[in-house]
């Protein structure tokens, strides 16, 4: 089936709805589309109702009586004839099933955890109809579950959860990549896109609503950019990150959880260095980093050259941007005082926000740039003779193969703002060294300098056989 034009990018997840929702085969059928607020969910679910001429229900947050009654008129829209009055879920159910039997159909209940709230009760319904002898055996139903609190989506199918085994579709809607964003936002100069996604990364909403349509017009724009619509108290993207926590029913001591989101954004990835900038004990926070992390907020890594260390980094951007530059300021950012208090971060943001940022794009484009890679990480070799460690931006390592050493088939450094050159080199050849001396296979290692700001006219005019120097232009290309 065609995806509608007005749904920008999408294939796959696309081909994958309709794939399940129009499956022939006899009995209703269950998916479980997740992914955080802003994502485009509903948008592309809706597009998929309408264009296979199913049942759409955006729920609300209301009581069960009401839910009863809005989805009653959802389903005369699309029967065209009266529905009788539910008393409970029990009820309606099993009707749906029984007006779904003809044809294989969409049939959506957005904002899955409104209504479990209201009715705690719902997927065991669900589950029990469609299971042997429910209503939903002689059904052609094709049942998407969608919500953003990833902390209920996730719960949906884990452990002993009554749906568990019961979905053929689990769908997470992740943000665009920093290629597709640059694409959405109709940006085509590298540095500038990457600027940008350091900020919004690629949460397709942030593109008007957030915004107000406004975009950069070229990379000298950016300041202003920044000031005029990212700083402006009057504009919805400035309270945005203050808002992405609130919709996670979990948690119940918000401090604490913004807390752990500043350690990590000010550089504290640790779970110790976590702890210690809060001040509370280990322990304390480990339940804060599992909800964020279930959340899709923060991300655990391990450190691929000391696999029992691991790290922690925020996976939106623009909780990372306004960690390092808003909630210091917030006072003079509310007075409207944006320009003033975008002329002393810049140099923080830099720093803090698009040098990792870029990082974690190098990384990406390592993993599809190899096709030999297994694994894409970061990690750090410890230099005993020179008492100290070489930090690793960019490492991608073979596929594990038992009995034979790991190969290493590339190590990368990144710089965001400054030249590279032959110290740069001579940092990874020395890496290489240390881990050719652990065990590792180094004999195709490449030793990649990443750049946003290019490279040394000697290291440009001859980079060795074994070095490979990566642009912005590459990363986008």
């Amino acid at each position: 089936m065609q995806k509608p034009q007005h749904v920008f990018d999408r294939e796959r997840e696309w081909a994958g709805l309709v794939s399940f929702a129009s499956e022939v085969s006899p009995g209703a059928r269950l998916g479980v589309v997740s992914g955080r607020r802003r994502q485009g969910k509903s948008y592309l679910l809706q597009a998929l109702a309408s264009s296979m001429g199913g049942i759409y229900f955006p729920a609300l947050e209301v009581t069960e009586a009401v839910a009863l009654r809005l989805f009653a008129d959802e389903l005369i829209r699309f029967t065209g004839a009266p529905v009788p009055a539910f008393r409970d879920w029990i009820d309606a159910i099993p009707y749906l099933f029984g007006v779904v039997r003809d044809r294989a159909v969409p049939v959506v209940l957005d904002e899955f955890p409104y209504l479990v709230k209201a009715s705690p009760e719902l997927p065991s319904i669900i589950q029990r109809e469609l299971g042997p002898g429910g209503s939903g055996a002689t059904s052609t139903a094709r049942v998407l579950l969608c919500g953003s609190a990833m902390s209920v989506m996730g719960g949906l199918l884990s452990g002993t959860a009554p749906l568990r085994g019961r979905a053929g579709l689990e769908m997470l809607i992740r943000p665009f990549d920093y290629r597709q964003a640059a694409r959405f936002w109709g940006i085509s100069d590298p540095r500038l896109a990457a600027q940008v996604h350091a900020v919004v990364g690629g949460t397709p909403a942030y593109r008007k609503e957030f915004v107000r349509g406004d975009i950069p017009a070229g990379p000298a724009d950016f300041d202003d950019w920044v000031i005029r619509s990212v700083l402006n108290a009057e504009v919805p993207l400035f309270r945005e990150a203050r808002y992405l926590l609130a919709e996670e029913t979990e948690i119940r001591d918000p401090s604490l959880y913004h807390s752990v989101l500043a350690a990590v954004a000010d550089g504290n990835t640790t779970s110790g260095g976590i702890a210690g900038y809060v001040g509370r004990k280990s322990n304390e926070i480990a339940h804060p980093l599992r909800v964020l992390e279930d959340s899709h907020l923060l991300v655990k890594e391990r450190d691929l050259f000391r696999p029992n260390r691991s790290y922690y980094r925020v996976a939106e951007p623009l909780i990372t941007f306004y960690q390092a530059i808003m909630v210091r300021e917030w006072a003079r950012l509310e007075r409207g005082d944006a320009a003033t208090v975008w002329r002393g971060s810049r140099a923080r943001f830099l720093s803090q926000v698009v040098g990792p940022h870029v990082e974690v794009l190098c990384r990406e484009y390592a993993l599809h740039a190899d096709a030999a890679a297994g694994e894409v990480g970061s990690g750090v070799v410890p230099d005993p003779a020179n008492r100290t460690q070489i930090q690793v931006d960019v490492a991608v390592l073979a596929p594990a193969d038992h009995g034979r050493p790991r190969r290493v088939l590339s190590l990368g450094e990144v710089k965001w703002d400054r030249l590279m050159g032959a110290e740069h080199v001579a940092r990874l050849r020395r890496a290489r060294d240390l881990l050719t001396a652990k065990g590792y296979d180094t004999r195709d290692t490449a030793l990649t300098c990443y750049s946003g700001a290019g490279f040394t006219p000697e290291l440009g005019a001859e980079p060795g056989n074994d070095v490979r120097l990566i642009t912005l232009d590459d990363l986008y290309a």
